[in-house]
């Protein structure tokens, strides 16, 4: 069993909104980045691999079993944007109540993590700030032996030295038995650390795959207006016209048929917003 979740024809429907056959997998010892806009279906995919939804079909394994079978949460450590602790515990309240939940809950690895990133045991949650409780999530999730990270935009609204920071925590964590899930919209930070990306858009996978892979596939075309032929703007994906000229993506298999305009690597946000423009890969 080489993969640690494994998700396939996931179909899950809300009002007019629904996700539909949404397959990938994440294999053991990478970070998988997991992109899309707001209301692409990535929270609802999260929920439905952490059975915090009931999904109309489909089949969702995590370390080679079904999702919903006894003890697989124990396995898993959740960081979202905020952490759900009641704001008056303190350090020591938040380990009371969590470890609980988790038959190999290790006191002193927590105490020693908490140490590390400079929480005091005493402070009660609502004098964190929110880069120490993202901290304090990944702490609790790191004292309970989880083997899977998944992550719901824990950095947004983090300072850049922070987010550094967390990343290579999270660089850090990942062995050859250990892996994580990384929804973000900060996809600087996954340019940093992701092996692989998942990209969802209108609740349908468009790619899933090597981060390398899918930023080597595309490249950004710039240039003026009345550079650009028709036949051109036609291969141009997300194309955007402005009072100074024109950008958009196309293929790198495209290159040649466009010697005349500037041509420069993309970024996972350019993608992200041509693909979105466009509404397909």
């Amino acid at each position: 069993m080489n993969n640690i979740l494994e998700v396939r024809s996931l179909n899950k429907s809300y009002g007019n909104f629904s996700l539909a056959d949404v397959s990938f997998d994440i294999p053991k010892g990478y970070i998988m980045g997991f992109i899309g806009p707001n209301g692409a279906g990535k929270t609802t995919t999260i929920k439905s691999i952490l059975n915090m939804i009931n999904y109309q079909s489909g089949e969702i394994k995590l370390f080679g079993q079904d999702s919903k079978a006894d003890l697989m949460n124990e396995q898993i450590g959740v960081v979202t944007d905020s952490p759900l602790y009641v704001d008056d515990w303190t350090m020591a309240d938040v380990e009371a109540a969590v470890s609980l939940f988790y038959r190999k809950w290790d006191s002193k690895t927590y105490a020693e993590l908490l140490q590390k990133f400079g929480i005091e045991k005493k402070k009660k949650v609502k004098e964190l700030s929110r880069g120490m409780k993202v901290k304090l999530m990944i702490a609790v999730a790191l004292s309970h032996e989880a083997k899977l990270l998944i992550l719901d935009e824990p950095t947004s609204g983090l300072d850049p030295v922070t987010r550094d920071e967390l990343c290579s925590m999270l660089s850090d964590f990942v062995t050859d038995e250990k892996s994580i899930l990384f929804s973000t919209h900060i996809t600087e930070d996954l340019e940093k650390i992701a092996d692989y990306i998942t990209f969802i858009l209108n609740g349908r996978i468009v790619y899933s795959g090597p981060k390398e892979d899918l930023l080597e596939k595309y490249v950004l075309v710039k240039g003026g207006l009345s550079d650009i032929t028709s036949d051109q703007k036609k291969m141009i994906m997300g194309l955007r016209e402005h009072s100074t000229g024109f950008d958009g993506m196309t293929e790198s298999a495209n290159i040649g048929k466009f010697k005349n305009l500037l041509i420069e690597p993309i970024t996972l946000d350019e993608i992200i917003i041509y693909m979105s423009k466009e509404g397909k890969l």
